[in-house]
């Protein structure tokens, strides 16, 4: 009996169903847990207050949120060195994220659950999202301004918060003075920085040029002290207000507005006020840049960066994997050598990435860049233009990698097509040429689009062969900018997949990055979705077009 289910094949089909079901089950878990801790990191959480007791008996306050638990059996918490009770069979632990860095020297803490004496949920906590030293948990004492008390005692949040809000708007206006306005008088001075000094390279540094250049310089130097006045102004004005607190140690401490992001009391929100905090923390999260080492703020140029990058990938790799499809499979001669480089593009496909950016740093970074900056950027030595990792580097070598991708997929589509089809166009009169740049290659799109697609998909994850060609833990400036030429393709970039790396394996502080490295790895996860559904858009529009041709 069981040998005759065997010769129906029936249990392979099984084997198989089981096998694809365990696999989407393991997919489907992983997607899970990054949006799960993902999404849920930009919830305001509640910030505890516990009376816990040290092992010297002394009792002291602990505010902060309960981030994670831990159950360690007695045994082995004995053996790290733990005192443990005759009855006690588990010792129960609570990572609390305390913030106050600048006070205590850490954000976490781990305490015991058999110290905590009790627990409350005071609503007058405050939580102060910094620029730097990360958030302080407290009780908020009094607003300053100018170094006089204008608002104590339970008037302190409301005019904290008017303060704090004003105080925004000014730094909207620094920042935009700072990236915008003084960005393109200092980029202007570099440019005519190395306008001086390739005048003198050609000997054409003459009066003339030297009048011109003086000119142009002045009108420079006159436009960034006059920024510089303005922004002087701001920074004052930005200065000016303060708010006391006072940490659960009982020390107390003056923070400047100025350094302040965001300040709130999570135990008095409701739900509309916990959905408006996260939906400010998540546009955050999408527009802004990052600070405290990456583990804060938002990662907007790793966004832009990820994306310009796959675009200029895309633009650079369908060309010339649809030339090379073409020609294999229309004029090449089908035979041997035909075969043999099938075989190497398949091969190629399989290389690892990292080879690719150890072939791009060494080929497309020091050997073509470098004599591109001999050729036409003399003046900008030592420094090196395109003879360093950058945007173009990046692309052209990740165009490569997914370059076999491409190539195959197009040539299989061109299989697909009938002869008759070739046949009729030709019959009608027209060349090889037309019928293929009017027949055939349009019916074939639909194939060319599903390698653009999985070459989107491979080269947005990559991380390992950027880390050589152009991307950066911070970069101060985006590739694309108002500045002429607007885009520049020697600057370098950051990126999701490398931001990722960089939080999670390089951060000093690993339970605050944490929490962002599963929220930048499910954005990550939307952005290739995104990517992939635009074009898996066009490839159906394209493929329902020429159905009928087809058929």
């Amino acid at each position: 009996m069981i040998k005759e289910w065997f010769k129906t094949g029936s249990p392979w089909v099984w084997l198989n169903a089981a096998a694809v079901s365990i696999c989407l089950i393991m997919i489907i878990s992983v997607l899970g847990l990054v949006a799960v801790r993902g999404a849920s990191h930009f919830w305001p959480a509640e910030v505890l207050q516990f009376s816990y007791q040290d092992d010297d008996g002394t009792v002291q306050p602990i505010i902060g949120e309960h981030v994670d638990s831990s159950v360690t059996p007695a045994a082995m918490a004995k053996a790290n060195g733990i005192k443990m009770a005759d009855n006690e069979d588990v010792l129960i632990q609570y990572l609390i994220k305390t913030g106050n860095r600048d006070v205590t020297g850490s954000d976490f803490r781990w305490i015991q659950e058999r110290h905590i004496k009790s627990q409350a949920v005071p609503e007058a906590i405050v939580v102060v999202e910094r620029r730097e030293w990360g958030n302080f948990y407290g009780h908020l004492t009094a607003v300053k301004e100018s170094g006089k008390v204008i608002a104590s005692g339970e008037a302190a949040i409301s005019v904290a918060l008017q303060k704090l809000a004003e105080t925004l708007v000014v730094f909207k206006d620094i920042a935009h003075l700072e990236k915008k306005e003084i960005g393109a008088v200092n980029y202007d001075l570099e440019r005519l920085r190395l306008k001086q000094k390739g005048l003198q390279l050609r000997n054409q540094w003459d009066a003339q040029a030297q009048t011109d250049w003086a000119a142009e310089k002045a009108a420079d130097d006159a436009q960034y002290h006059a920024y510089q006045a303005q922004l002087q102004g701001l920074y004052q004005k930005v200065r000016q207000h303060s708010i006391m607190v006072k940490a659960d140690n009982g020390k107390e401490l003056e923070i400047s507005l100025a350094k302040v992001v965001r300040l709130y009391q999570p135990n008095q929100m409701g739900v509309f006020g916990k959905i408006g905090h996260y939906g400010s923390k998540l546009v955050e999260f999408l527009t802004d840049d990052p600070r405290e080492a990456n583990t804060e703020g938002g990662i907007f140029p790793a966004i832009f960066g990820t994306v310009l990058m796959v675009m200029m990938m895309s633009v650079i790799v369908t060309p010339f994997g649809v030339i090379a499809a073409v020609y294999l499979r229309e004029y090449a001669k089908q035979g041997f050598i035909t075969r043999v480089i099938r075989i190497a593009v398949n091969n190629l496909a399989g290389v690892p990435s990292i080879v690719y950016g150890v072939f791009g740093l060494g080929f497309f970074v020091y050997i073509l860049g470098g004599n591109i900056d001999q050729l036409f950027f003399p003046e900008a030595a030592p420094a090196p233009v395109f003879g360093t990792p950058g945007l173009l580097w990046a692309s052209i070598t990740l165009a490569l990698l997914t370059l076999p991708v491409v190539i195959v997929s197009t040539e299989e589509g061109l299989s697909r097509i009938p002869k008759a089809i070739r046949e009729g166009s030709l019959a009608l009169g027209a060349t090889k040429l037309e019928t293929l740049w009017l027949t055939v290659l349009p019916m074939a799109s639909p194939a060319m689009m599903t390698g653009l697609i999985l070459a989107v998909a491979r080269a947005a994850g990559e991380v390992a062969p950027l880390m050589l060609v152009g991307v950066v833990k911070m970069a101060p400036t985006l590739p694309l900018d108002g500045n002429f030429p607007f885009l520049h393709l020697d600057r370098k970039f950051m990126h999701l997949g490398f931001h990722i790396y960089d939080v999670g394996f390089q951060s000093p502080n690993v339970e605050a990055a944490r929490p962002l490295v599963y929220a930048t790895s499910l954005l990550l996860v939307v952005v290739i979705l995104g990517l992939n559904l635009s074009a898996i858009l066009i490839r159906n529009h394209l493929r329902e077009k020429y159905r009928a041709l087809e058929g």
